[in-house]
C-alpha cells in the first residue's frame, strides 16, 4: 500500500477502531474508578463493624462532616450504595467486554484488508 491511497471503506474502518479504541479506555477508565468507590465502601463497612455502639459516626458530605444518627442508618446507607456500585460495576465489564470484542474484530479485519492490500501491491 506504499505510495497507494488506502480505499474509503479501511479508512473508515481505522476512524471506527480509533474511536472505539477509546471508547473501550474510557469505559475501563469508570470501571477502575467505580472499583476504588466500592473497596471504599467495603473498607467504611469494616470499620463501621469494629465500631462500639454509642461511638459518635460521622459522614462526609461535600467539604463537610456531618454526626450520623445511628449506626444502622449509615450501615443500610452504605450497603445500598455497595449494592449500586457492585451492580455499575457489573454493567461496565459486560459494557467492556462486548466492546473490547468488537474491537478484536475490526482490528482483525483492518489486518486482513492491509494484508491483502500488500499482497496485490
Amino acid at each position: 500500500m506504499v505510495g497507494e491511497e488506502m480505499s474509503p471503506q479501511l479508512q473508515d474502518q481505522i476512524n471506527r477502531f480509533q474511536q472505539l479504541k477509546a471508547q473501550v479506555q474510557m469505559i475501563a477508565q469508570q470501571r477502575q474508578q467505580i472499583e476504588l468507590q466500592l473497596r471504599e465502601t467495603e473498607e467504611a463497612l469494616k470499620e463501621l463493624e469494629k465500631t462500639a455502639a454509642g461511638t459518635p459516626i460521622y459522614k462526609s458530605v461535600g467539604a463537610i462532616l456531618i454526626k450520623t444518627k445511628a449506626k444502622s442508618d449509615i450501615k443500610k446507607e452504605l450497603m445500598s450504595n455497595k449494592e449500586s456500585l457492585e451492580l455499575r460495576k457489573t454493567t461496565l465489564e459486560k459494557q467492556e467486554g462486548r466492546s473490547q470484542e468488537k474491537l478484536n474484530e475490526l482490528q482483525s479485519k483492518i489486518q486482513n484488508a492491509l494484508n491483502l492490500a500488500g499482497k496485490e501491491a
